[in-house]
């Protein structure tokens, strides 16, 4: 009772930050999709009054609940309200608007995201925010990517990267040098990809961006046949993201993608000659994903028919979520042959 009182206290008193800091307690109390609606109307509401972060990210949730239910188009309209709400107010318009296309752009609807940043692109260079329009470049450039032209996204892309280096913005060049990278390596040029991943790690560069190089450079890697560099990469990537809790996952779900690429592949003296390399580091600080690699190794040889420990490595392992893991590894490639008489 006490989350619904202070939900009304805070819609009251136009508390927005409120709102998002008991949204999902709140949610929890929600008995059924009438209810759910009627919350919804009344957020929505607020979101029209809030200022500011808040409004997005009240917009962000409230979306993606209407996206749950089947109706993201609502969702969509609160953002499209909030660029109408400013069209007067040149700074907060040019805000709502990229609020908008991103909305678009994590919806899944790159070419109406590429409608409002160009819109948005119009404006600033009138303006003559250089760096927003570098920024603004790139978010064009990663829908093109999405919509499978990647020719165009390599030409924006390369735009917004010359932008960036003249602006002296160095982290900005290096994200949009990586993402060139990534483009390269789609369209099959791997060696134009090497070459800007090795420009972007003999540079300083913080966690993320070396993370996300080495992503980047394992994937290269593997469509070359160079497995032991692909595996020895996300080595380096999972070892640099052990700096902070976001990007391990980031990393560990990148090589456990990686991993289960291989496996369908039937790459399997792939995986366990590889292995060991990712194994090696966490013996002394975490044995639990020493073990889990070494199961994967162990099943990569059930599969091919060798001799292997995988089931005494499994059981000895003491982490469920990693037995899930292993247990999704092991199911790809079994059917169930069905005979009709």
């Amino acid at each position: 009772m006490e989350t619904m009182e202070e939900f009304e206290r805070a819609l009251k008193s136009r508390d927005c930050q409120k709102i998002l800091e008991i949204l999902d307690d709140y949610l929890e109390k929600i008995e059924n999709e009438d209810e759910l609606r009627a919350f919804l109307e009344k957020v929505e509401t607020l979101i029209l009054k809030c200022e500011g972060s808040d409004a997005y990210e009240l917009a962000h949730e409230i979306t993606h609940i209407y996206a749950h239910l089947g109706e993201l188009d609502k969702g969509i309209e609160i953002y499209k309200k909030l660029v109408e709400k400013y069209k007067e107010e040149r700074e907060k318009y040019l805000d709502a608007l990229y609020h908008l296309a991103d909305a678009y752009e994590h919806f899944g609807m790159p070419n109406k995201a590429i409608d409002v940043y160009e819109k948005l692109l119009e404006l600033e260079k009138k303006i003559g925010n250089k760096r927003e329009e570098a920024l603004t470049l790139a978010h064009i450039a990663i829908n093109y990517d999405e919509l499978e032209e990647v020719d165009r996204a390599i030409e924006l892309m390369n735009e917004a990267s010359k932008m960036f280096k003249e602006l002296g913005d160095e982290r900005n060049y290096l994200v949009s040098i990586l993402d060139l990278a990534h483009f390269h390596y789609e369209v099959g040029d791997y060696n134009r990809a090497e070459e800007l991943i090795l420009e972007v790690l003999k540079s300083p560069r913080d966690a993320e961006i070396e993370v996300n190089a080495r992503i980047v450079d394992a994937e290269i890697k593997a469509a070359q046949e160079n497995f032991k560099k692909a595996f020895s990469a996300l080595r380096f990537s999972l070892l640099k993201a052990l700096e902070t809790e976001d990007l391990f996952t980031l990393a560990f779900e990148a090589l456990y993608e990686f991993i289960t690429g291989l496996f369908e592949e039937k790459l399997y003296k792939e995986i366990y000659e590889n292995i060991e390399s990712l194994a090696e580091p966490f013996e002394d600080t975490n044995p639990e994903y020493t073990k889990f690699f070494i199961a994967i190794g162990e099943l990569a040889k059930l599969k091919e028919g060798q001799e292997n420990r995988y089931e005494e490595v499994y059981t000895s392992i003491e982490v469920n979520e990693f037995k899930e893991l292993l247990d999704e590894l092991k199911k790809i490639g079994t059917t169930v042959l069905k005979i009709g008489f």
